[in-house]
């Protein structure tokens, strides 16, 4: 799979072991960088150039990476096309709920649901609020969970794809 990843200055440690990740899964990756550290960065400058690969089907998928993941995911879903969600770790996520409306033990549900429910193509992640293991983990549930591409997930995620562009939208 082709995949963007990008950070700020948050996630700008773990970005290099998410790109040696991802490649030895055997995926192909456009790192947008940044190259260097820089404490005073602004994550919509980082972040859009992925997100907009991502629209343009220039890549398949995304991963990006801010200090709680919350800038990032806004940004990214700012561009037609993208469906971002955002992961803080399992910790976070221990309330999740399942598909059958329960409360769900695994902490990781909430990244499965990203993908069977909403077709997510961009995961933030939280740089602040997750190990590197935690990352890999909610990247590897996040890359091989398929979406759920019937009934009123399909229809939902076509409602998100086409939103602006007729009359009949509020």
């Amino acid at each position: 799979m082709k995949i963007a990843i990008t950070t700020d200055h948050a996630g700008f440690d773990a970005l290099r072991e998410i790109k040696e990740y991802l490649l030895a899964e055997g995926h192909e990756i456009v790192d947008f960088g940044p190259c260097c550290f820089d404490a005073e960065d602004d994550y919509p400058d980082l972040i859009f150039p992925a997100a907009q690969a991502v629209a343009a089907g220039e890549v398949e998928r995304a991963i990006i990476m801010g200090g709680s993941g919350q800038g990032e995911a806004i940004a990214a879903n700012r561009f037609k096309g993208v469906r971002c969600a955002l992961f803080y770790g399992p910790v976070k996520a221990k309330a999740a709920i399942d598909a059958s409306g329960t409360a769900s033990d695994d902490p990781f549900e909430i990244v499965r649901l990203s993908r069977t429910h909403n077709n997510a193509n961009v995961l933030s992640l939280s740089g602040r609020f997750m190990t590197l293991d935690e990352m890999k983990q909610a990247i590897a549930i996040w890359l091989s969970t398929p979406f759920t591409d019937k009934g009123r997930h399909l229809r939902r995620t076509i409602k998100l794809n086409t939103f602006g562009e007729g009359a009949s939208n509020r």
